[in-house]
């Protein structure tokens, strides 16, 4: 059982993946909420029949499942729309990345959480510990997704107004985590935060433990 929880966030071509692979390396449990959010609405699944008594049979694909381009364009310019769909799917990804986390074997855990500044931040997730912010320039940024994805300028900078701001990340930081540079830059940065980690972890351990005995 895992007794402190890391979130984890970063900006889109900040380098987030990257950082997560670091820390798995070191034997880090990591629950991702991208996998946590198709999950959510898998075939069978009760997420996906609330979506499909919400919005219709419409946006189900041939095979049965979510066919996320069509509620993709649903939700897309209907700010309501958009505010139920995440109303069935946000509390059942929260629920799941915070089971995955508590169970986990590893000395502390990761929930690694795109839009976590987008999405309510230390109100959404109380149960997290500390929140550790990847960054990287915008400049960055946008020259990673132009190489990455083989867009266009335009929409690249699209991409980036339609996240929150860097400074609206920071803002809800303990730790941040500068990745505008070589793969060993990261790699020493990962080690650095797994060693104050786990010392919290086993710090927060051992204060429960005295604290039970008292």
């Amino acid at each position: 059982m895992s007794g402190f929880i890391l979130g984890l966030t970063g900006g889109v071509a900040s380098g987030k993946s990257t950082v997560e692979a670091c820390f798995r390396a070191l034997g880090i449990c990591v629950a991702d909420a991208d996998q946590a959010a198709r999950d959510a609405v898998a075939v069978g699944s009760a997420g996906l029949a609330a979506v499909v008594t919400a919005f219709g049979t419409a946006v189900l694909a041939a095979d049965g499942g979510l066919d996320r381009a069509a509620m993709r364009q649903r939700v897309f310019a209907d700010a309501a729309a958009r505010a139920q769909l995440e109303a069935i799917v946000h509390p059942r990804v929260r629920a799941s990345l915070h089971a995955a986390c508590v169970s986990a074997s590893s000395p502390y855990a990761i929930a690694s959480i795109p839009l976590l500044a987008e999405g309510g931040g230390r109100s959404a997730y109380p149960w997290l510990h500390r929140i550790l912010v990847v960054d990287a320039p915008e400049q960055v940024q946008l020259a990673r997704l132009l190489r990455r994805d083989g867009i266009d300028p335009a929409l690249a900078q699209a991409m980036l107004h339609a996240q929150a701001t860097r400074q609206q990340r920071l803002a809800i930081a303990d730790d941040v985590l500068v990745n505008a540079g070589p793969l060993a830059a990261i790699n020493a940065q990962v080690t650095a935060l797994d060693a104050l980690y786990r010392g919290l972890s086993k710090a927060s351990t051992t204060g429960k433990s005295a604290g039970g005995i008292g």
